[in-house]
């Protein structure tokens, strides 16, 4: 057998246990494993988990350190209470509502935020012993891409 044929069934193998692990937990856009990581890939959500995760908060003091932690732009309120709500629907986070006039509204980190907190924490550990190699990466790609571009 040929290395070129051995690595082209082991690829094919490969590709069957991941259809078969992505046809068990949902292929569809909605489906968890597809949705949870789209919403901690987006600009703000992450960020959001990681203030959270310091303890309850309430909507304006959120959008107030979010902006101190970001390097971008503040978050403006209407995507504040988008990624909010999207991180509820999911169970990640709770919303309470005082019966203060007027009421009090704040967001904390459901036990299940935690876990996925917890699980982020590792990623983003390992992205930060890495960081020199990332950078070191991209800095080469983008030297070979600018090379071409001439």
């Amino acid at each position: 057998m040929s290395g070129t044929a051995g690595t082209q069934r082991s690829a094919q193998a490969g590709i069957a246990a991941l259809a078969a692990e992505m046809t068990a937990h949902g292929i569809e856009r909605d489906a968890p494993p597809r949705a949870v990581m789209a919403m901690l890939g987006d600009r703000w959500t992450h960020l959001i988990l990681l203030v959270l995760e310091t303890g309850e908060w309430r909507h304006a003091d959120l959008r107030r350190v979010l902006a101190q932690l970001s390097a971008e732009q503040a978050i403006s309120q209407r995507v504040l209470t988008e990624k909010l709500r999207s991180l509820e629907r999911y169970g990640f986070v709770q919303r309470a509502v005082t019966d203060h006039v007027p009421p009090h509204v704040s967001y904390r980190l459901t036990e299940i935020g935690q876990g996925l907190v917890a699980q982020s924490r590792r990623t983003l550990d390992w992205i930060n012993r890495h960081a020199a190699q990332i950078l070191q990466a991209r800095d080469g790609f983008d030297a070979q891409r600018v090379g071409l571009c001439i």
